[in-house]
């Protein structure tokens, strides 16, 4: 139990640093395209989510808001084409391993009959909400989901997401400047809590 909690700890510390760095790249001219990189790798295997990449742009130019979507849009959605590959053909080798590091492993069957039940719903939920997204492109490979319809059904959730937050913060991005600004470090412990449970949801729930 003990060695289970410590393992826990270290996850959530190894997340904590990721997100950060990933934060950072917020004030760098590449930050586009590492909200691209970023949107794709979190589809497949990366843990942390491009939502934090595209806030802080966001935030930074408002007026590009939509732009930044829509690059987290066709990132995430090429990105869980790999992910999609890597349940097809390498599930007893990547894919299982990933599944594992996202406690996974043990829901896989439950899983495969959430998918016989509900198809694209479950598909489109998971690409909506915070639980990592990645487990479900792996699992759609795995369970060999129709492709075509995991690509649409991919790019109407994954851009539901990704725009909700442009709306915001093209509108009221400079109003909520100071207030985030200001709370910035509160904000971003309570993602990583976010974040973190949709980890759990996935252990747990699923």
């Amino acid at each position: 139990m003990e060695n289970e909690s410590l393992e826990v700890v270290k996850k959530d510390n190894f997340v904590k640093r990721l997100y950060d760095w990933v934060l950072s790249w917020a004030d760098s001219p590449y930050g586009p395209l590492a909200l691209f990189l970023l949107a794709f790798a979190e589809a497949s295997f990366f843990p942390v989510p491009p939502d934090v990449l595209q806030m802080a742009l966001a935030l930074g130019e408002p007026r590009k808001s939509f732009k930044f979507a829509f690059i987290s849009t066709i990132g995430s959605t090429l990105g869980g084409l790999l992910g999609y590959y890597i349940g097809f053909a390498l599930m007893s080798t990547w894919g299982m391993r990933l599944l594992a590091f996202y406690g996974a492993i043990e829901k896989f069957d439950y899983l495969k009959e959430l998918y016989s039940h509900y198809g694209a719903t479950f598909l489109a939920i998971a690409g909506f909400t915070p639980i990592p997204y990645k487990v479900f492109t792996i699992a759609s490979g795995a369970f060999k989901v129709n492709l075509i319809m995991f690509i649409v059904v991919s790019i109407l959730s994954r851009a539901g997401r990704f725009f909700l937050v442009a709306v915001f913060f093209y509108f009221w991005g400079e109003k909520a400047k100071g207030f985030i600004e200001k709370y910035f470090n509160i904000l971003s412990i309570l993602f990583i809590i976010l974040l973190l449970g949709g980890f759990y949801l996935i252990k747990v729930f699923l």
